[in-house]
């Protein structure tokens, strides 16, 4: 049987994959044109599955096109002697597998000249490859570099100059196409920017996963084994990770192996919410750089900060260098207006997470003193949530703790409130046993936060007071919202930074939605100090 893969390259004949039919069209389609083509993508977005693919298909159906592809992964710390002597042994072995893929034996002159070349630097890497278009005749050389950007920082020049000058030396040349892969794009790498040795290439652009092909993706399992997804789950994974590579394979890999639901069961939206929050508590790969690149400058939190709160958002800019890092580790991307987005609610999530203090110091002050009970108050007799007392609740939290929210450890003023709610309802869900998902934004300048227990959804949306104008067009935003998810109420939660800020509660209905809002003074001094 096959399985979700997540470790590495996929295998159509061990694993489910999206073949990406029209991309791979794409990419061939451009390789036969001879384009020099680059694509620099986060890690573990499918980049080498997918060209892998386009290789076999042209390995296979097309005997015109000869495909060799390298990785450069290896070589990030060599020199450039060890560098071209690798580079040596792997074009030989690779321009073999060719060979025994076709079916067919290597030509006595050929392996007597791959025997016997040394690759020294990029004039003798020219010199080769134009000697290598004459054993292959009419056949053309597609090359594929993946890990592009793991090369010695001394051969990048060089080798730049050398697919730039063969790009420019006719129609008949060797390679035909080539295909930079990796993570940071030429401009990021460090080589000397008074000349521009590699200004011929086109961008090639692989998106995540489209609503269409994860659907495709598992039911491929389903057709294999028999147990079916239901179709609210195959929309809650794909809008939770946006189509990510390894996000929706991990989900389906811990739906499917990993919390031993009966294959006889359909997988429902309640086994999506464990596995959902199992994928957030574990320490995966591609949450751990996620992390990581976040945390490499402080100026990260402000900037994502401001683009969830933002009524006018944050335009899409990659000379801007904060947005071109955070992009390039794909963490935001360009929305269709043009404006910075977090890439998917997942990492929207662990976002919050991972500037939150682990510890606000204000945890005893959630309940009034002597209640004892804690959130299990909150629940009601049936089972469901008592949203207005919980909320209710909070806003209150927020005022016995007053100036002391001031002093919450690490965390920028403007967005102590967003940190403190977020905190304050993941306790609560992890308590009860529910569930609490970030939604995909409907507007700028907000987060949506979505909790389910006991099949009923609740959606809390929060903001920073931007003036009654806003405040009032968020309501009818919210009520569109909650209408469109089936959820039993939306909850707007309003944070006033104000120096005279003006405490409200009102409960309407709006097109035929309960919406309770909340507007929360946020202490901006401490008493001494007024």
């Amino acid at each position: 049987m096959r399985r979700f893969e997540t470790q590495g390259r996929v295998y159509p004949e061990h694993n489910y994959f999206v073949p990406r039919t029209s991309e791979v069209k794409d990419f061939i389609t451009r390789a036969k044109a001879g384009r020099y083509i680059v694509l620099f993508a986060p890690r573990q977005t499918g980049k080498t599955t997918f060209f892998r693919l386009a290789l076999d298909e042209l390995a296979h159906n097309d005997a015109t096109y000869f495909p060799l592809y390298l990785n450069f992964e290896a070589y990030e710390d060599c020199n450039p002697s060890d560098f071209y002597g690798g580079l040596t042994e792997d074009i030989h072995q690779k321009i073999v597998e060719v060979f025994q893929t076709r079916g067919e034996a290597l030509p006595e002159t050929l392996t007597h000249f791959l025997e016997n070349v040394q690759l020294t630097d990029h004039l003798s890497t020219r010199r080769f490859f134009r000697e290598l278009a004459r054993f292959l005749k009419d056949q053309r050389v597609v090359l594929i570099i993946d890990e592009f950007d793991a090369i010695p920082r001394e051969a990048l020049k060089g080798f730049l100059r050398w697919l730039r000058d063969t790009y420019l030396s006719g129609k008949t040349r060797c390679p035909h196409s080539v295909c930079l892969v990796g993570v940071k794009n030429i401009t990021q790498l460090d080589y000397d920017r008074s000349i521009s040795p590699f200004n011929i290439q086109e961008e090639f652009h692989l998106p995540n996963f489209t609503l269409e092909q994860v659907t495709e993706l598992l039911s491929q399992y389903t057709e294999e084994v028999g147990q079916v997804f239901a179709s609210e789950v195959i929309t809650s994974l794909h809008k939770q990770t946006a189509g990510q590579p390894f996000l929706v394979n991990r989900i389906a890999q811990i739906l499917t192996e990993e919390l031993s639901i009966p294959k006889t069961e359909t997988i429902t939206l309640s086994h999506f919410a464990t596995a959902h929050a199992l994928l957030l508590e574990e320490d995966n790969t591609n949450l751990t750089h996620l992390i990581t690149n976040i945390r490499r400058d402080r100026r990260f939190e402000n900037f994502l900060m401001e683009i969830l709160n933002s009524d006018e958002g944050v335009r899409f800019n990659l000379r801007n260098p904060l947005i071109n890092e955070l992009a390039t580790y794909g963490v935001i991307t360009k929305g269709a207006d043009n404006l910075c987005e977090i890439v998917n609610p997942i990492y929207l999530y662990c976002i919050i997470q991972a500037f939150k203090p682990a510890v606000n110091g204000l945890e005893r002050a959630y309940f009034p003193e002597g209640q004892l009970t804690g959130f299990h108050t909150y629940l009601t007799s049936t089972g469901d949530v008592a949203m207005e007392a919980l909320l209710d609740n909070f806003r209150d939290f927020i005022a016995r703790a007053g100036y002391k929210i001031l002093e919450v450890p690490e965390t920028p003023q403007e967005y102590v409130g967003q940190h403190l709610l977020f905190s304050y309802l993941e306790l609560f869900v992890g308590i009860v046993g529910g569930g609490l998902f970030l939604e995909v934004q409907t507007g700028r300048g907000k987060i949506d936060l979505l909790i389910s227990h006991n099949h009923q959804k609740y959606i809390v949306e929060t903001k920073i007071w931007r003036g009654l104008v806003h405040y009032e067009a968020g309501k009818k935003q919210l009520a569109a919202y909650v209408n469109l998810a089936g959820a039993v109420g939306g909850y707007y939660i309003i944070f006033d930074h104000r120096h005279s800020p003006e405490s409200r509660i009102e409960t309407e209905t709006i097109d035929g939605v309960k919406i309770r809002s909340y507007v929360i003074p946020v202490m901006q001094e401490r008493p001494s100090a007024v």
